[in-house]
C-alpha cells in the first residue's frame, strides 16, 4: 500500500481522467500525505521494517511535490496588492464583505459572481476607495489607479450552435471574464478577472468538468494572445494549479501563492478549506507576498498578492 501510494503521487497525470478522475485526484493530491502517518501505525503495529521502509517513497515523492510550500516563501516590498474574492452569490452580507475588501488595501480589486441584486451594493460601498471600476457579467474588477482597452473575454459559457444568435445584450448575462489594462507608475499592468464554469461530483458522471474545461482552454487562449509582458490573472478557477485542466494557463503564468505565499493557502470552503481554486496569477512580474484574507459572508476565502516589476 506504500508503494501503491507512492506511485500515485509521483504517477498522477497519468491518471485516466474518464470521468474526471485525474482532476478529482490532482483537486485533493496535498491530502493524500495523511495516509503516510496511518501507513506508519499500520507498519509499527505489524513490526515489520519493509513496512517501515517502503514508506520512504511516498515520503520522498510528497516532500518533492508539496515540502516547499511548508514554509514561509513571502519577503518584504512590492509595488502593488491586488487582491480577488469570489463573493458569493447567497452572501448575506454585501455590503460587510464590501467594507472588509477595501479595509485590505488592496489597489486592485477583482470580484466574481457578482449578482444583478448585489452589484450596485458593492459599487456603492467600494465607490470612494477605488475610483476606477468595470464590471462585465458576473465579474468585476476595482481600482485605485485608472483603466482602460476593457472588455469581456469570451471563456464559452454560453456555448452551442444557437450561441452565435444571441444579441449581445443577452450574451452579457453569460460573461464571466474581462480584460482590461491598469495604469502603474511603472507601465502597463493587463488583468484578467475570470471565473471559470462550476465543477461536480455526481455518482453517474463523476466530476463533471466540462464547463470549467472549455473555459480554461478559451482562458489559455487569451492569455497566449496578450501582447503585454506583465499581465495578473485574478479569480476563482474552480480548480488547482495541480489541476491538469489548467495546464493551458499554468504552463504560461506562476502561482503567486507557490512562489511567495505561506503554507498551502486554501480557499474553499471558508469554513474548513481543504483546496485552493482562487487563484493570483502572474507573468512578467515578481510576487513578494501572497496571503489569504479573513473570511466574509462569502464561501470562499478571499486571496491577495503583493507585485512588484
Amino acid at each position: 500500500m506504500a508503494v501503491l501510494l507512492g506511485l500515485l503521487l509521483l504517477l498522477h497525470a497519468r491518471i485516466t481522467d474518464r470521468g474526471g478522475l485525474g482532476s478529482l485526484v490532482e483537486t485533493f493530491l496535498p491530502w493524500f500525505g495523511l495516509l503516510v502517518p496511518v501507513l506508519l501505525v499500520g507498519a509499527l503495529w505489524r513490526r515489520s521494517a519493509s513496512a517501515v521502509v517502503a514508506l520512504l517513497l511516498p515520503v520522498a515523492v510528497w516532500l518533492n511535490l508539496f515540502g516547499g510550500l511548508l514554509g514561509d516563501r513571502s519577503h518584504p516590498g512590492g509595488d502593488l496588492t491586488v487582491a480577488e474574492h469570489n463573493v458569493g452569490d447567497a452572501n448575506p452580507d454585501p455590503v460587510g464583505t464590501a467594507h472588509e475588501l477595501a479595509a485590505s488595501g488592496a489597489d486592485v480589486l477583482a470580484l466574481v459572481e457578482l449578482t444583478e441584486q448585489a452589484r450596485g451594493r458593492y459599487e456603492r460601498e467600494l465607490a470612494k476607495a477605488y475610483p476606477y471600476h468595470t464590471v462585465q457579467g458576473t465579474v468585476g474588477l476595482w481600482s485605485k489607479l485608472p483603466l482602460s482597452d476593457t472588455r469581456p473575454v469570451d471563456i464559452k459559457m454560453d456555448y452551442g450552435p444557437l450561441a452565435a444568435t444571441k444579441p449581445a445584450e443577452v450574451k452579457m448575462t453569460y460573461t464571466r471574464a474581462l480584460r482590461t489594462t491598469v495604469a502603474t507608475d511603472r507601465g502597463p499592468l493587463a488583468v484578467y478577472v475570470a471565473h471559470l464554469g462550476s465543477v461536480r461530483l455526481q455518482p453517474r458522471m463523476g466530476f463533471w468538468t466540462e464547463s470549467r474545461d472549455r473555459g480554461a482552454r478559451a482562458l489559455a487562449e487569451a492569455v497566449a494572445a496578450e501582447r503585454n509582458r506583465r499581465v495578473v490573472l485574478l479569480g476563482d478557477l474552480n480548480g488547482t494549479v495541480d489541476d491538469r485542466a489548467l495546464a493551458g494557463i499554468t504552463s504560461r503564468m506562476r502561482s503567486a501563492q507557490d512562489e511567495a505565499g505561506k503554507g498551502f493557502g486554501f480557499t474553499w470552503p471558508a469554513r474548513f478549506p481543504v483546496a485552493r481554486i482562487d487563484q493570483i496569477l502572474v507573468r512578467g512580474v515578481q510576487p513578494h507576498s501572497s496571503w489569504v484574507l479573513p473570511a466574509t459572508g462569502s464561501d470562499h476565502l478571499p486571496v491577495a498578492a503583493r507585485i512588484s516589476w
